[in-house]
């Protein structure tokens, strides 16, 4: 869309996603579950991607409460051809593929020296390689089309910075913001704009789960302890993440690509600072 185009444009029309199609792998859940709900209130197509079929129909049960356009897909982010199977499922039921968030992804904790092979392997493979998978396969589709359009890692603060007991993990947050910079130049040519979403520490489901262990294993709270330490003085909310996505997707950002959007309540920048005053 040319300049001329998008300034007349008034600010609604550009948070718009009518006629957009767009898929979200780890859409079942956590920040991925409120990705979905904020695109299909911007009135996107949704395809909610997850590993297990009834996990992805009561997701679209949820989002489709009030006649929304969400549908259940399945995917393993770690097989090419699973996610070349989703990409192509959007072009042959919608015609066009338009955004896909790359969303899916464990989180491990677990001492370095401790980690086994597997679990190196599952890591990288979930977090990094399934978002090469999902990038290349969607860029393939949208090439093709010739009409552009926005792919969006979910990154982690941990991707500008070390923490102990993740060692995994952190690598594959570093690797997905390198891998983003260096997709955005080879698909800018084709109007295809590539961004990273960097969340802080997220108060999704999996993450509390990991919390809860930490917590009884220092006899603490230490969500409490951390959020101290933030400039904001609290963790994210899934939506957090989810809004800050859509923004990423939507025309407001049409001049963006390559970088890494920190959310993360000010933890890379200023975590400890509230503390020390």
């Amino acid at each position: 869309m040319a300049i001329a185009e998008i300034s007349n444009q008034k600010l609604q029309e550009l948070f718009s996603f009518k006629d957009r199609v767009a898929i979200v792998t780890g859409g079942t859940s956590g920040i991925g579950f409120e990705i979905c709900r904020r695109l299909i209130e911007a009135d996107a197509t949704v395809l909610v991607a997850g590993t297990h079929e009834d996990k992805a129909k009561q997701a679209v049960e949820k989002l489709t409460a009030s006649g929304e356009k969400a549908i259940p897909a399945i995917v393993d982010v770690t097989q090419s051809q699973s996610v070349e199977a989703l990409a192509e499922r959007a072009i042959a039921e919608f015609g066009h593929l338009d955004i896909w968030i790359n969303n899916a992804g464990v989180i491990p904790v677990k001492p370095a020296l401790d980690t086994t092979d597997e679990e190196w392997q599952q890591t990288i493979s979930t977090d990094l390689t399934g978002a090469f998978y999902g990038a290349r396969a969607a860029a393939r589709r949208m090439q093709t089309a010739g009409k552009g359009g926005v792919i969006i890692n979910i990154a982690s603060s941990l991707a500008f910075r070390g923490v102990p007991d993740q060692a995994a993990y952190v690598a594959s947050k570093w690797g997905v913001r390198g891998l983003t910079a260096a997709l955005a130049i080879e698909f800018g040519p084709s109007n295809i704009r590539v961004l990273a979403i960097a969340p802080g520490l997220t108060r999704s489901a999996k993450m509390l789960n990991i919390i809860d262990t930490a917590n009884a294993q220092a006899g603490g709270s230490i969500q409490d302890q951390f959020a101290a330490t933030l400039p904001l003085q609290r963790l994210a909310e899934p939506d957090d993440i989810a809004r800050v996505v859509v923004f990423a997707a939507s025309d407001l950002a049409l001049f963006m690509t390559g970088s890494t959007l920190l959310a993360d309540g000010g933890e890379v920048y200023g975590a400890g600072v509230t503390a020390a005053t």
